[in-house]
């Protein structure tokens, strides 16, 4: 008998087989009931977030509806655009014919979403696999549960339950849909389970998109103003603490800067931690919690290594009934130490001081590459350095974070921070496959693109493939050499 998985799967194959997902309209009308969540149920919304991460409401609206709204929208204009065939050049041989590019939705697409950004890691990759046309699968983290069931209730009531699904649970439920074969399956999470994704996926040769994470190192030049000194020092605060509390991909994970700029740049964190974030930082209901004690646990391991608690310049205060840590700043942590080898992913800010500025490239060098790189500096020439010599998922001068929000940017990782990238048309390229079509008639042809063969057909082919139309014309008529 077929069980409750394998009929919510049976139910969107049957719905992607109708042809209905393909339709201009419904792609419209299900980008439209994402809004209507987002505008209906805002407080609902915050709540959940509230719960599952101690966001604080203006948190919430700018990182998980604000960016998501802005997103649905400029996909509601440029819909008809990106599902129009793209004409393309064609060579000569091909004459007389019309070739285009048609992007087809892929299937039934399984999209597995992380807890950290609970609502926008759901519904921004949704975005691009309803524009794209698909029927979808949606796995959200059972670690944020409010924001997973909210998901669920939202989603089944203003969106085509027939072809857009929630399916909820824990571990053993993403492995059962992994069992199954995807005709896409983009993750968002840890690498460890990423590998696990991706061992899954090839056994039914499915296609994956892996938005993983990484060490993504700020790299801090001394500034010459002090107004310049000043907002680099705010940006990093609220690019290392001001986004769900340190637990996001693309945070700052720690700082590269010179020995002899390093007082000033402690006292500038330090600064603008209790401007931000208040001067009782242990009550601030601006900084998100720690999602769960396993997680505080794990945060709270780094810390009690020894030479990495020797390290702390500033903070270090573990309050776990509260699963909250205080902004933590720690300067030259031992390399080979947990912190350093390992995404933090939480409010701890290892700073490691350099000779020369310019020894920050090897260092990012020698490391696996990050989903982000942040530099603040002036300096363009060493700008341009570090864009031609290191590698990364996207670059960042004189600020942190805000590369997410440019929908005319594709966002994903490079190497062991992921591969595949999405937001605007790129998720919409994400979740399609772009179809060759040729169109050619039935009365011309080139008779020379036939054997038997000889030498005026070899000249012929060349300067068929040349684009050398005149030459084509003089070889056939006999009045060009073929030499």
């Amino acid at each position: 008998m077929m069980n409750e998985l394998e009929a919510e799967l049976k139910e969107l194959r049957q719905a992607f087989g109708s042809s209905k997902t393909k339709e201009y309209s419904w792609r419209i009308s299900q980008l439209n009931g994402l809004l209507h969540i987002l505008e209906d149920k805002e407080n609902d919304i915050f709540m959940a977030l509230k719960k599952d991460l101690g966001k604080h409401h203006v948190e919430a609206y700018r990182d998980e509806i604000g960016t998501v709204v802005k997103s649905i929208n400029y996909a509601l204009d440029n819909l008809k655009q990106w599902m129009a065939p793209q004409k393309t050049r064609l060579p000569l041989a091909a004459y007389p014919s019309t070739a285009s590019l048609v992007s087809e939705p892929l299937g039934v697409v399984l999209v597995i979403s992380s807890w950290n950004f609970p609502i926008g890691l759901s519904l921004e990759p949704l975005i691009g696999a309803i524009a794209a046309g698909n029927a979808i699968v949606l796995k959200p983290s059972e670690i944020a549960p409010a924001c997973s069931s909210f998901l669920a209730e939202a989603i089944h009531d203003y969106l085509d339950s027939s072809a857009v699904k929630v399916i909820e649970g824990g571990p053993d439920v993403g492995e059962r849909l992994l069992q199954h074969k995807f005709d896409k399956i983009f993750f968002t999470g840890s690498s460890r389970v990423g590998k696990s994704v991706i061992s899954a996926a090839a056994q039914h040769l499915t296609p994956v998109t892996l938005e993983l994470g990484g060490k993504c190192p700020a790299v801090v030049d001394s500034i010459p103003s002090s107004r310049g000194a000043n907002m680099a020092a705010k940006r990093i605060v609220w690019g290392k603490f001001g986004v769900c509390g340190g637990q996001a991909c693309i945070g700052i994970d720690y700082i590269l800067t010179e020995k002899k700029y390093l007082p000033d740049l402690v006292e500038l964190l330090k600064k603008y931690i209790k401007q931000c974030l208040g001067d009782d930082i242990c009550v601030t209901s601006s900084m998100s919690k720690i999602v769960n004690k396993r997680h505080f646990s794990r945060l709270k391991s780094l810390l009690d290594e020894p030479m990495v608690k020797a390290s702390v310049v500033y903070g270090g205060l573990l309050d776990e009934e509260n699963l909250f840590i205080e902004p933590t700043l720690l300067v030259d942590p031992p390399l080979d130490a947990e912190i350093m080898t390992e995404e933090v992913f939480g409010p701890l800010l290892p700073i490691i001081t350099l000779e020369r500025i310019e020894d920050s490239i090897e260092f990012i060098r020698a490391r696996p590459k990050p989903l982000a790189l942040y530099a603040f500096t002036e300096n363009e020439k060493f700008q341009k350095r570090l864009v031609s010599e290191t590698s990364s998922g996207s670059i960042m001068f004189n600020d942190a974070i805000l590369q997410y929000v440019v929908d005319a940017l594709p966002f994903g990782g490079v190497g062991g921070s992921g591969f595949g990238r999405y937001h605007g048309k790129y998720s919409f390229d994400n979740f399609s496959h772009e179809k060759a079509v040729v169109m050619r008639g039935l009365l011309l042809d080139f008779w020379f693109k036939y054997p038997p063969w000889n030498d005026t057909k070899l000249q012929l082919i060349k300067a068929g493939f040349r684009y050398d139309y005149l030459g084509v014309i003089l070889i056939a008529l006999g009045l060009k050499s073929k030499a």
